[in-house]
C-alpha cells in the first residue's frame, strides 16, 4: 500500500459511522494523528535499516543522531509521498524524537519557558509558565505508547515500573525530576511529571532578577553559608527548594569536600572536590534497597567538609542531625514545611520515624543545637517563587525550641496591575546572635544589612 492510500485509510476511519444509534451519547473524541499511518511505516522502515545500531552501546550519541536523521530521510525520499515539505520534516522530526528521546515529549522538553510537564493520560497534557498550567495540544498514540515512554525514562537509571511497582521516582541525563503512576493505582491512565532543571543551572544573579531575594539577602547567605552556618530550606511542593539549594551551595568554597545525598540526582554543584551519591530502591525481590539514611550514614565516613541532603523525608533526620551536632558544620538540606516554625516540628516528626524512642525534650534539643538557620521558600498566588522568611534558631526555652525572623516578605507592598507581588524580603531589624560568631571568623557582616524594613 503506497503512501498516499495509508492516508487515505485514516481520512476515513476519522469520519463519524453513519449507523450511529439515533439519541445515543456520542463517545469522547479521541484525538487522531492523520500522519500516524505514515509515521509509523517509517519508523518501521528506520528499525528495518539501522536494526542493532540503535542498541550499541559503544556508539556515540551524536553519530547515533546523524545515522538516524540521515536513514529517515533516505526512508521518506524512497517513496512517492503526497506530503508537503513542512510535513515531511514534521514526521522525520517525530519520527527522531520517537527513537532518539521520549517521543511527543521532547518538543516541551526543549522549550526552555517550560518548568514543568504533567502528563495525565495519554490525550491530556499540561505545563507550567512562568508558575501558571496551561494545557497544550500534545497527546501520545496510546496508553501503550506512554507506558512505553516512562520504561525507557525510568531503564535509563537503572529502575522498574509495573504492576508489582506502580510508583516510580527517576531522573532524565539533565537531571530533570521525573514521577511516574502507572494501573492499577492510576485509575484513568497512566501518568508521568517531568520538573525540569535547566542545563545551565540558575546561578544567585538570576534569582536576585526573578526578584526570588535581593542582593543584601544574598550577601547574607553567602556569609552563613561561609561561616559553616546548618541550613535548612523549607517550603511546599513546587516552591522552588531544589533550586534556591543548587545556589546556596555553590556558595561553599571550592577547597572543601562536598558530599552530596539525593534521592534522584539533581544538584548540579560546580566545585570541583563533589561527591554524589544516590539512593536505590529495591529490586523485584524485595532486595537491595539503599536508603537515603544508610548514604547520610555512610557519608560520615567520607571525610566531608559539608554535607547536602537534597530533601529529608524520613528517618534520615536523625542522622542528619547527629552529624550537625558532631562536628559536619554548615551542611544544608531541604524539607517540607509551610512556616520556619513548621519546619522544625516536621523535623521532630521525622526523627520520631527513625523507630529511635527518644523524649521530646531530647529531640528539640538536638534540633536547636544542630539548625541555625530556616529558609522559607513559598510559590505566590501570582506564580513566582520567593523567599519569604529567613529566621535564626536561637536555642530552647523551657521546652520550646526559640527562633526570631531576621528576613520577612512585605506582603504589605500589594500588587501591580499584572497581579505581581511588589513586595521583598525586608529586615526586622534584629541581628542573628550567631554574627559574634562570625566575626570571630573573620566574616563580617555589614551594619545597615539589618536597619528595620531595608
Amino acid at each position: 500500500m503506497s503512501l498516499a492510500d495509508r492516508l487515505e485509510s485514516v481520512r476515513r476511519a476519522q469520519q463519524p459511522a453513519a449507523d450511529t444509534a439515533p439519541g445515543a451519547a456520542p463517545e469522547k473524541a479521541r484525538i487522531v494523528d492523520p500522519f500516524a499511518a505514515v509515521k509509523a511505516s517509517v519508523h518501521q522502515a528506520l528499525l528495518d535499516s539501522l536494526g542493532p545500531q540503535l542498541y550499541d552501546p559503544h556508539l556515540d550519541q551524536g553519530e547515533l543522531e546523524t545515522r538516524v536523521r540521515h536513514t529517515l530521510q533516505e526512508v521518506i525520499d524512497s517513496e512517492e509521498t503526497p506530503l508537503s515539505l513542512a510535513d515531511r520534516t514534521r514526521i522525520a522530526q517525530e519520527v527522531a524524537d520517537e527513537i532518539l528521546g521520549h517521543g511527543p515529549l521532547e518538543p516541551l522538553l526543549r522549550d526552555s519557558e517550560i518548568s514543568e510537564i504533567m502528563v495525565n493520560g495519554p490525550d491530556r497534557i499540561y505545563v507550567e509558565r512562568a508558575g501558571k498550567l496551561y494545557a497544550v495540544d500534545t497527546h501520545f498514540s496510546s496508553d501503550a505508547h506512554l507506558r512505553r515512554t516512562i520504561d525507557k525514562i525510568v531503564g535509563r537509571v537503572g529502575r522498574r515500573v509495573d504492576e508489582a511497582s506502580p510508583l516510580v521516582d527517576a531522573r532524565l541525563p539533565d537531571g530533570s525530576r521525573v514521577n511516574a503512576v502507572i494501573p492499577p493505582i492510576a485509575l484513568d491512565g497512566s501518568m508521568l511529571t517531568i520538573r525540569k532543571f535547566s542545563t545551565d543551572p540558575f546561578t544567585d544573579k538570576d534569582l536576585i532578577a526573578f526578584g526570588t531575594f535581593s542582593v543584601q539577602v544574598r550577601d547574607f547567605l553567602i556569609a552563613c553559608v561561609r561561616g559553616r552556618r546548618n541550613i535548612v530550606i523549607s517550603g511546599g511542593t513546587g516552591s522552588g527548594k531544589t533550586t534556591l539549594l543548587n545556589v546556596i551551595s555553590s556558595f561553599i568554597p571550592e577547597d572543601e569536600r562536598i558530599v552530596t545525598i539525593e534521592d534522584a540526582a539533581e544538584l548540579q554543584l560546580k566545585q570541583d572536590h563533589v561527591l554524589r551519591l544516590e539512593s536505590r530502591p529495591a529490586n523485584i525481590e524485595g532486595k537491595g534497597q539503599i536508603a537515603i539514611r544508610d548514604l547520610v550514614k555512610n557519608s560520615l565516613r567520607m571525610r566531608p567538609d559539608r554535607i547536602v541532603v537534597g530533601e529529608i523525608r524520613d528517618g534520615a533526620a536523625l542522622d542528619m542531625l547527629q552529624a550537625m551536632n558532631t562536628g559536619h558544620d554548615g551542611s544544608i538540606t531541604t524539607v517540607h514545611a509551610n512556616s520556619p516554625r513548621d519546619s522544625l516540628s516536621r523535623l521532630e516528626t521525622l526523627v520520631l520515624m527513625a523507630g529511635v524512642d527518644l523524649p521530646v525534650r531530647a529531640i528539640r534539643e538536638q534540633v536547636a543545637g544542630a539548625v541555625d538557620l530556616v529558609i522559607q521558600q513559598a510559590r505566590l498566588k501570582d506564580g513566582s517563587r520567593r523567599v519569604v522568611a529567613i529566621s535564626e534558631v536561637a536555642g530552647m526555652e523551657g521546652e520550646v525550641i526559640t527562633m526570631q525572623d531576621i528576613f520577612v516578605f512585605n506582603y504589605s507592598a500589594g500588587r501591580d496591575e499584572n497581579g505581581r507581588f511588589r513586595g521583598s524580603l525586608v529586615s526586622t531589624g534584629l541581628r542573628p546572635k550567631f554574627a559574634a560568631e562570625l566575626h570571630d571568623q573573620g566574616i563580617e557582616l555589614p551594619p545597615n544589612l539589618f536597619v528595620r524594613g531595608m
